[in-house]
């Protein structure tokens, strides 16, 4: 229904004799990438128009033909009918244009007691609220694709290096491994959930910075709209871009937890580990070595870490020298939560197929987890049961790791006789506890690696990823 021809329509233009430069037009213009916003922009003027209504500002043929005519403009636009032109300033004139094109001089009275200040305001809050939801039900795929993983590996007891400094540090269960990043997901999670409490403010009825002296009624919007409150001062209603800073923040944290899990695949892949191999659907190859298989889905996710953690630098940026109320420098708030947005939805599913269809080697796992003399912890822990100081321990353990170091074996190859020499504390009892199967069973304190207590953990954390999944689906508080 728009027409390139269609006169432009702006919101300001009757104190100025002449129209804006071409230059300064086109610096404006923001309609190339606010248009996501058109739908929550209608849903907000269909709530205005009832409030116009109730304040007797629309008799009730009026209240019912804008209404009608918004319905109609927002099934046109999901049927892209109505699209913007490259006349139209941002999403407000655009629509604004479509709603004149269908009811004429009616459709101005929908700007009564409203400045495009609380409309973007709003209009941003109700999308991110909605995105949300979104990139949590995008991170529970990928907590349940490691869970899956884990409970494949907890029922078989798979065993691995656990590291520090990528080191050989301890034995663990790969499958506590794995739960450790369903960890850290669970808190970008609960992370976006509070988030969503604090965006949970209605900006609308703020006017352009001072309210309205029209009988308007922000209560009974923001609750039409799904907010649990209208903002307490109108001043910061349009000024706030808090929320968007901090859904950045979630968005730039859930990237890194992204790039580190990706970190670990590419090195688990890796020749020189060999813990695991990522399926053929989910790696490309070389354009020059036909032999090469490589991890570009962990890579990417590594990489876009950085341009999430920009997102939110660049806000920050923009925000913190700005004056009350509204400045145009706000206008810089939608591309960065836009961009947010869009690279979470663009790896997450990507790092959920990778996940999901990955098979491990568990018998390089099982291998390598007591290597580089990863016992020696449960070695030196026995000492100190049996009453001898840690300190003392840990350097006794420390001379048998310098012996194994220079006769080049591991903490368990050495024979009783030389176990003898090293530590009058080495017995051969000792032995009990330099096996991987043992030194991950004794493990058993809350949070640990044993068995039990990982069976323990991906229990719970099933519970809460299910709570997770029916919040994002609109079941939850």
């Amino acid at each position: 229904m728009s027409e390139a021809g269609t006169p432009p329509v702006r919101l300001w233009g009757g104190r100025f004799e002449a129209g804006p430069a071409e230059a300064l037009a086109r610096l404006s213009v923001s309609v190339q990438f606010d248009w996501r916003l058109a739908r929550y922009d209608l849903l907000a003027s269909q709530a205005h128009t009832r409030v116009l209504h109730r304040a007797g500002l629309l008799d009730d043929a009026e209240a019912e033909r804008m209404l009608t005519a918004l319905a109609e403009l927002s099934r046109d636009c999901q049927t892209g009918d109505f699209r913007p032109t490259a006349m139209d300033e941002d999403v407000h004139t655009a629509l604004e244009r479509g709603l004149l094109e269908r009811v004429g001089s009616l459709g101005g009275k929908l700007r009564a007691g409203r400045s495009r200040n609380d409309q973007i305001a709003t209009d941003l809050r109700l999308y991110l609220r909605d995105q949300a939801r979104t990139v949590i039900a995008r991170i529970v795929e990928l907590q349940t694709a490691l869970m899956d993983q884990a409970a494949r590996h907890l029922a078989e007891q798979t065993p691995a290096p656990g590291l520090t400094h990528t080191q050989h540090a301890q034995p663990v269960l790969l499958a506590h491994q794995l739960l450790a990043h369903v960890q850290a997901f669970a808190r970008d999670v609960a992370r976006l959930r509070d988030w969503d409490k604090r965006a949970a403010i209605s900006p609308l009825g703020a006017g352009a910075l001072a309210g309205s002296s029209l009988r308007l009624d922000p209560e009974a919007v923001a609750a039409e709209l799904g907010f649990d409150a209208p903002a307490g001062n109108s001043m910061d209603a349009v000024a706030d871009r808090d929320f968007a800073a901090e859904f950045c923040f979630a968005a730039a944290l859930t990237g890194v937890h992204l790039s580190r899990l990706g970190e670990e695949v590419v090195l688990w892949t890796s020749r020189e580990f060999g813990w695991a191999e990522i399926d053929d659907a989910y790696a490309t190859g070389s354009s020059i070595m036909p032999q090469k298989k490589n991890a570009d889905v962990a890579e990417l996710a590594r990489g876009k870490s950085g341009r999430l953690i920009g997102d939110l630098t660049g806000l920050l940026t923009m925000l913190k020298g700005l004056p009350l109320t509204y400045n145009r420098d706000l206008q810089e708030d939608k591309e960065p939560v836009f961009d947010a947005v869009d690279t979470l939805l663009l790896v997450l599913p990507a790092m959920s197929g990778l996940v999901a269809s990955m098979r491990f080697r568990a018998e390089r796992l099982a291998a390598e987890a007591g290597a580089g003399h990863a016992l020696a912890t449960d070695l030196a822990e026995l000492l100190v049961r049996r009453g001898i100081a840690f300190r003392e321990a840990h350097e006794a353990v420390g001379h048998l790791v310098v012996w194994c170091e220079v006769n080049d074996c591991e903490l368990g190859d050495v024979s009783d006789e030389d176990l003898a020499k090293i530590s009058e504390h080495f017995t051969p009892d000792v032995r009990s506890v330099l096996s991987v199967p043992g030194a991950i069973a004794a493990r058993d304190t809350f949070g640990g690696t044993a068995p039990n207590r990982v069976a323990d953990q991906l229990a719970a954390l099933r519970e809460t990823v299910a709570g997770d999944a029916s919040w994002a689906a609109g079941s939850g508080g």
